[in-house]
């Protein structure tokens, strides 16, 4: 599992820092979450192919998490693309996006599926037989959604060795993968825990930008091996936090530690401050596993 930080700040972007978007690379697929305005940009200066980009997740309709769309949906158009894009974003976005191709007579040929939210709960939206895809209701100025994307169990490994000493015909190699006890070639039953080995533990990687501190989301989130948390502010002005329906870095590993997560990425830095570390130093104050999302910057779990 990869995560690329195109960009993680709040609000308006600069030279040196982009506004919300990353890319999870899981399971051989490469999701887009959010898309601020720069995006495309900093899609070609990390080097991901636009074609392998197949769903993309907007969190909400705020420009700094999706002023970016229509500008990527027509670059993909230029570029032929005809693969179909599916995208899951809150219910008014595809009137967006249509409105703007309409007005200026640029029809994609591609299929664009918009799948549209509006639930308060969290939903599965997307599923395959590797991944699974769920939103997470989020407290903010408008409606907003998270999201979880969970890796199904992974198959078990096979020991050659012992398989060999059992005597498997290689024919059994997958059942024994799913988990199945097989006969082999004398016709015994051989149990599958005796020839092979437990499997790569599942991965999951919970996106939650932008929250007021809302506990309501742990149970969806409990166990994850990686939560990427808002932190907009330092606790100097943790009084902003609820009219703008934002959280500090302390809150966020709050989060984190009440949901008994791996790793604590932060990230939606304010420009109001200088650096970043204080928000890494808050932050360990209560979850020591916390790392700061940069833009350009790729974590590998």
């Amino acid at each position: 599992m990869k995560l690329t930080i195109l960009g993680c700040h709040s609000a308006t972007p600069s030279i040196n820092a982009n506004p919300t978007s990353q890319v999870l690379e899981i399971k051989n697929h490469m999701f887009l979450i959010d898309c601020g305005e720069g995006t495309q940009v900093e899609l070609r200066r990390n080097k991901i192919k636009f074609s392998r980009i197949k769903h993309i997740f907007i969190s909400h309709l705020h420009g700094d998490h999706c002023f970016g769309l229509a500008g990527l949906i027509s670059t993909f158009g230029l570029l032929t693309r005809e693969t179909e894009l599916h995208i899951y974003a809150p219910k008014g976005l595809k009137q967006v996006i249509s409105l703007q191709m309409k007005l200026s007579d640029t029809w994609t040929k591609y299929q664009i599926i918009f799948h549209e939210l509006s639930s308060k709960t969290s939903k599965l939206i997307y599923e395959d037989d590797k991944v699974e895809v769920y939103t997470i209701p989020l407290i903010h100025r408008v409606y907003t959604n998270g999201f979880l994307f969970k890796e199904k169990a992974n198959e078990r490994k096979l020991d050659i060795n012992a398989i060999n000493e059992a005597n498997i015909n290689v024919a059994y190699f997958r059942k024994l993968k799913q988990g199945f006890d097989v006969e082999n070639e004398d016709g015994v039953l051989i149990s599958n825990e005796k020839v092979t080995k437990d499997p790569v533990p599942a991965k999951s990687y919970a996106f939650c930008s932008d929250t007021v501190y809302n506990e309501a989301i742990i149970p969806v989130i409990k166990n994850t091996t990686v939560l990427y948390h808002e932190s907009t502010f330092l606790d100097k002005n943790e009084d902003l936090c609820m009219p703008t329906k934002h959280s500090t870095a302390k809150q966020a590993a709050t989060i984190a530690k009440k949901a008994n997560v791996e790793t604590l990425i932060l990230g939606h830095y304010s420009t109001r401050y200088d650096g970043y570390d204080e928000f890494k130093s808050e932050a360990q104050t209560v979850f020591e596993n916390t790392l700061l999302a940069k833009d350009g910057k790729s974590f590998e779990f």
